[in-house]
């Protein structure tokens, strides 16, 4: 494991899973869990520019302490880094707080596909954004949003907004069965105004769906992290075992392989928490236990960045 992963692994094991069954019931990510992360340096990971095995080992790391905390930090971490390849003026105004942690961000990246897009128009010097965003993590500690939106001309447009709930920007919490505390809402833009200078980045469409495509190994690391704590709680060596296995095929996927090592990841969690709650038996059906609420994870990152490649992956295994 690399030398972020192994700080992430120290961050979940005496700070994130102490709390876990606390932070499934409660309604956001407490300071301290994010606190933890600035202190390892893991806030600012994307700064780094770390390679794929690193981001792999810290979100899997991360996710098997606990699993809100996971998936609040991966969503800051794509925002970090495209503005960190953004125009000198963001990078100047945003790179730093981003990297340190005084500013947190969230993503709205997956509001581009038919039948309704999230639309970006011109609006003088600047642009308006309408439409909704169905999942984006992190709201209430978020001070800035990354939006990917669709013009006119079928270009996506990536701008950094400002979190605050207004009459053209409303949010709409989901009721989810894990990882509540991640405080993930759809948001609903109504012609809300963005400067000129919030442009962080221009795409077109067949780029941005390539690089969608190339780029999915990352979430995969979620689950081989719920896979890891089911299975070490388990004390299964065959489990622990397989997720090495899968990790090295998420890492050496290209990206025609890829959708088959995500189907594996998402497989593995599932199974490796079925074996958990197997073991534990009548405890497992108690709200709150590890067991339970591994289930759950596990069940979340069954869909969680899915693409229909990856469900297409998914399915046979499930099926037998």
């Amino acid at each position: 494991m690399t030398g972020a992963g192994e700080r992430a692994r120290r961050v979940a094991d005496e700070v994130l899973l102490p709390d876990a069954a606390a932070v499934d019931r409660a309604d956001r990510v407490p300071a301290a869990h994010l606190a933890a992360l600035d202190g390892a340096g893991l806030t600012g990971l994307a700064a780094a520019e770390p390679d794929l095995a690193t981001r792999i080992d810290v979100a899997a790391a991360l996710a098997g302490g606990c699993l809100a905390t996971a998936f609040v930090w991966l969503q800051h971490q794509g925002a970090l880094a495209n503005v960190l390849r953004g125009p000198a003026g963001l990078r100047e105004r945003y790179a730093a707080p981003l990297t340190d942690g005084r500013l947190r961000a969230a993503i709205a990246i997956t509001a581009l596909r038919p039948p309704a897009p999230l639309r970006i128009l011109p609006n003088g010097a600047g642009w308006r954004l309408t439409g909704r965003a169905p999942w984006v993590t992190g709201w209430g500690s978020a001070g800035v949003v990354l939006v990917a939106a669709l013009d006119p001309d079928g270009v996506v447009r990536l701008v950094l907004v400002d979190a605050d709930a207004s009459a053209s920007l409303a949010a709409e919490p989901l009721d989810l069965v894990a990882a509540r505390a991640s405080r993930t809402v759809t948001l609903r833009f109504d012609g809300l105004r963005v400067a000129a200078d919030r442009l962080v980045a221009s795409v077109p469409l067949d780029e941005w769906t390539a690089r969608d495509a190339a780029g999915l190994a990352g979430n995969g690391a979620l689950a081989l992290g719920v896979a890891e704590r089911a299975a070490r709680l388990a004390e299964d060596d065959r489990l622990l075992a397989e997720v090495t296995l899968v990790r090295t095929r998420l890492l050496e996927a290209d990206v025609d392989a890829l959708p088959d090592a995500r189907g594996a990841c998402s497989a593995l969690a599932l199974r490796a928490a079925a074996v958990l709650t197997v073991l534990r038996g009548s405890s497992s059906v108690l709200a709150g236990s590890d067991a339970e609420r591994l289930l759950r994870e596990a069940q979340f990152l069954l869909v969680f960045g899915s693409r229909p490649a990856i469900r297409d992956a998914l399915l046979p295994r499930l099926a037998g």
